[in-house]
C-alpha cells in the first residue's frame, strides 16, 4: 500500500481499460483451456475401492449419490494426525452451497486416509457438512498420488516422477500426504471413469478467497499453508460461513 499511486480519474480510466484488454485475453485463454479439459479422454477405474462412510462401507460409485459426476477432494489427513491439514481446511472453507453443484448433476466429497473416528470430530469442530469418507486401508490415495510411499507405490506427484521432483527441488513431495482433486464420471454402462486430476497450484481454481483478494491492492498476503484453521482466528466461531 505504501507505493499505491494516486492519480486523476482520467489517468485511472486509461490504466483500467488497458488492464481490461489483458483480462479479456486471459478470460478467452481460460475458456480455451476449459474446453480442452472437457474433451479429456477417460480411464475406467478398475479397482473396487472400499471406503468408510458415516452410514457404513461404500464403493466409489456409491459416492455419486445418484448423480452423473463426482468431484473428490483429496484432503490431507494422515491416520496419525489429530486434525486435518490447515491448507486443505482453507480450501474446503471456500466451498459454496453444494445445491448448485448438485443442480449440475455433480457431487462433491472429501476423502482422507485418516479413520472416521478422527475425521468425524474434526469435521464437527469445523462446522462442515459436506460428505467426507475414509480411504484407510485401501490403495485409493496411493493410486491417485496423494499419499507418497515408495514401499507401496512408485512416487509421483503432479505428473512428475521421483527424478524430476528431486531435480526441481521438490523433495518434500517424495513422501507423506499431498493434496489434489480428482473428477469421475459414470457412463451409460454404470462404469466409473476417471477424467481429470489436478495438484499443487492447480487447486487455485477453487480458492475463491484468493480470487477476491486478487481484486484488491493488498493481494493474497498469505500462502495457503499460512492460513490457520478458521476457528483459530481471534473472535471467529467454527460455524461462521460453514460449508453445506
Amino acid at each position: 500500500m505504501d507505493d499505491l499511486k494516486v492519480v486523476s480519474q482520467e489517468e485511472w480510466l486509461a490504466v483500467r481499460t488497458e488492464l481490461l484488454d489483458r483480462e479479456k485475453h486471459l478470460t478467452r485463454l481460460r475458456d480455451e483451456v476449459t474446453a480442452l479439459r472437457r474433451r479429456m479422454p477417460a480411464v475406467v477405474v478398475e479397482k473396487d475401492y472400499r471406503f468408510a462412510g458415516p452410514d457404513g462401507p461404500v464403493r466409489l460409485r456409491d459416492m455419486f449419490e445418484g448423480r452423473r459426476q463426482l468431484v473428490v477432494y483429496h484432503f490431507m489427513f494422515d491416520p496419525s494426525w489429530s486434525e486435518g491439514c490447515t491448507s486443505c481446511s482453507f480450501l474446503v472453507d471456500n466451498l459454496g452451497h453444494l445445491a448448485h453443484l448438485h443442480a449440475g448433476d455433480t457431487t462433491f466429497v472429501a476423502v482422507s486416509r485418516a479413520p472416521l473416528s478422527s475425521i468425524a470430530p474434526f469435521k464437527d469442530r469445523m462446522g462442515w457438512t459436506f460428505p467426507w469418507y475414509s480411504s484407510h486401508g485401501s490403495d485409493f490415495n496411493y493410486d491417485f498420488h496423494v499419499t507418497l510411499d515408495e514401499a507401496v507405490a512408485p512416487v509421483a506427484y503432479n505428473y512428475k516422477d521421483r527424478a524430476t521432483l528431486e531435480r526441481e527441488g521438490l523433495a518434500h513431495h517424495l513422501h507423506g500426504e499431498a493434496h489434489g482433486l480428482s473428477v469421475f464420471v459414470a457412463d451409460a454402462d454404470d462404469r466409473v471413469l476417471h477424467t481429470y486430476s489436478t495438484y499443487g497450484r492447480g487447486l487455485d481454481a477453487v480458492l475463491t478467497t484468493y480470487h477476491y483478494l486478487d481484486l484488491t491492492p493488498l493481494g493474497r498476503q498469505r500462502y495457503v499453508n499460512e492460513f490457520p484453521h478458521h476457528d483459530r482466528y481471534e473472535g471467529v466461531t467454527a460455524n461462521a460461513g460453514h460449508c453445506h
